[in-house]
C-alpha cells in the first residue's frame, strides 16, 4: 500500500476488491443525447470538434457524433466530424443514433466511406411494453424492423450497437427476442438503455447481468452498453452497478446535460472508475474539457458541482481548514489533498484552498495572507479575520488585500 492509504481505513474495499473483467471503456453522448437537453444550446463545428479532441485526450474510446436521420447541418457536422477523427489519426471512434429503419442507416454507408473510418450504427428501438402498447406496435413488428435495419447495415459492412430503449421497464421475453435477433444479424455490442432513469442499482443489476449471460450464450465476445439517465439522481451509481454485472462500455455527457435530468456525468464517471483502480487515464485535462462543454452547450457549472465545480476544493471553515494547512505546513501535498478530501485534487490537475470566511479561524487568514505574499502579522491576520466573520461569503483575494491594509 502506498502511505496514504496505509493512513486511510477504506470501508469500500472490505467486503472484497472488484476488478471488471474486460477492459472498460467509455461512450461519450455529449454531441448527441446531451444535446437533447431542452436548456443547451447546439455548438458550432468548431466547438464540436474541440470538444471531440477533449474526449480523445481524456482516453474516451468512442464518441456519439448525432442523429444522421436529421438531415441538414446535423448531418452535415457528423461527417465533417468523423472526417477530423481520420484526419488527424485521433484514437476516439465514432458512432451515431439511428432508429431501427433502413432510411436512417443509409446516410452512414456515403458518410463511413467519405471519412475513410468505420461509424458505428447505434441502432435504437423501443423495448417496454409501455412504449409499445402507445405506440401500437407489436412484437412482430418490431422483430422485422430489426431484421430489415441490421441485414441493411450487414450487406454494407457497417459494425452494429444494438440499442432497446427502455429496457430497465421491459420484459425478459421481450428483451431475450430482441436481443437474439440483433446478434443473429452481426450486432457485435448490445446496449442496455434506462430511458427515464427508473432503475435503481439493484435493478441495474438484475437488468444487465441478464443481458451479459444472453449475450455469453451466443458469444462471449460481445459487448455490452449501459446508457443511463439521472431523473432519480441515480446515474453514476447505476453506471458502476452495470460495470459491476458485466457491462465493459458506459455511456455519459459533460456535466450530465440531456434530455430531463439528463444524463450520466461523464467527467465524474471517468474521476469515479480512476478512483475505483479500474482506469488509469490521465484526468488532468478534465476540467478544460467541463469548461469547453459549458462554453459550448451556454451552461453553468454549478459551484457545488462534485471535484469540478468552484466549491469542490475550497473551504473557509476553520476546523478543516487547519488540518489541509497543516499537511501543507509539513511540505506534504499528497496528505492534504486527502485529509480533508474524497478526490485527490491533482487526480484532475487541481488544488485544494483555503479561503476567509464567517466560518474561518486564524490559521485560514494567515495562509491565505502569505498565499498573497502579504506578511501575515498578528494585526494583519485580526484585521482580515474579523472582515471574514462580519461577511456573509467568503472573501475574494481583492477583498482580503484591502482588509489587510486596514
Amino acid at each position: 500500500m502506498t502511505r496514504i492509504a496505509d493512513l486511510i481505513h477504506d470501508w469500500n474495499v472490505t467486503a472484497g476488491t472488484f476488478r471488471p473483467a474486460r477492459p472498460l471503456q467509455f461512450d461519450d453522448e455529449t454531441l448527441r443525447d446531451g444535446l437533447q437537453s431542452p436548456a443547451v444550446s447546439d455548438p458550432g463545428l468548431e466547438q464540436k470538434l474541440d470538444l471531440l479532441e477533449r474526449m480523445d485526450r481524456l482516453g474516451i474510446q468512442t464518441a456519439n457524433l448525432g442523429l444522421p436521420g436529421a438531415g441538414g447541418r446535423p448531418r452535415e457536422d457528423i461527417l465533417k466530424l468523423a472526417q477530423h477523427i481520420a484526419k488527424n489519426r485521433l484514437r476516439i471512434g465514432a458512432n451515431v443514433a439511428c432508429r431501427t429503419v433502413v432510411s436512417d442507416i443509409e446516410p452512414v454507408v456515403e458518410m463511413s466511406q467519405k471519412a475513410g473510418m468505420p461509424i458505428e450504427v447505434c441502432a435504437f428501438i423501443g423495448s417496454s411494453y409501455i412504449r409499445q402498447y402507445a405506440e401500437d406496435w407489436t412484437l412482430e413488428r418490431m422483430l422485422q424492423n430489426t431484421r430489415d435495419a441490421l441485414s441493411f447495415a450487414k450487406q454494407h459492412n457497417l459494425p452494429v450497437m444494438y440499442v432497446t430503449e427502455d429496457t430497465t421497464r421491459a420484459r425478459p421475453d421481450t428483451i431475450k427476442a430482441l436481443y437474439t435477433a440483433a446478434i443473429e444479424l452481426g450486432a457485435r455490442r448490445l446496449c442496455v438503455c434506462d430511458t427515464v432513469g427508473h432503475a435503481t442499482p439493484q435493478g441495474t443489476r438484475a437488468v444487465v447481468r441478464f443481458v451479459r449471460e444472453l449475450a455469453d450464450q451466443h458469444d462471449k465476445s460481445l459487448g455490452v452498453d449501459w446508457h443511463g439517465h439521472r431523473d432519480r439522481d441515480l446515474g453514476i451509481a447505476n453506471c458502476l452497478a452495470a460495470i459491476e454485472a458485466g457491462a465493459d462500455r458506459v455511456h455519459g455527457t459533460a456535466l450530465g446535460v440531456g434530455e430531463r435530468a439528463g444524463n450520466a456525468p461523464m467527467d465524474l464517471l471517468l474521476v469515479n472508475c480512476r478512483l475505483m483502480g479500474w482506469i488509469d487515464n490521465d484526468l488532468r485535462s478534465l476540467p478544460e474539457y467541463v469548461a469547453a462543454a459549458a462554453k459550448a452547450l451556454a451552461v453553468e457549472i454549478p459551484h457545488n458541482y462534485p471535484v469540478l465545480g468552484t466549491d469542490a476544493f475550497e473551504t473557509g471553515t476553520g476546523v478543516h481548514a487547519a488540518a489541509v494547512i497543516k499537511a501543507f505546513k509539513k511540505g506534504d501535498v499528497e496528505l492534504a489533498d486527502s485529509v480533508y478530501s474524497g478526490v485527490p485534487a491533482n487526480m484532475v490537475g487541481l488544488q485544494q484552498r483555503i479561503a476567509v470566511g464567517p466560518m474561518a479561524g486564524k490559521s485560514n487568514a494567515a495562509f491565505v495572507l502569505e498565499r498573497l505574499g502579504i506578511e501575515p502579522t498578528d494585526d494583519c491576520v485580526q484585521r482580515v479575520l474579523a472582515v471574514g466573520k462580519s461577511s456573509k461569503r467568503l472573501l475574494t483575494d481583492s477583498e482580503v488585500r484591502a482588509a489587510a491594509k486596514g
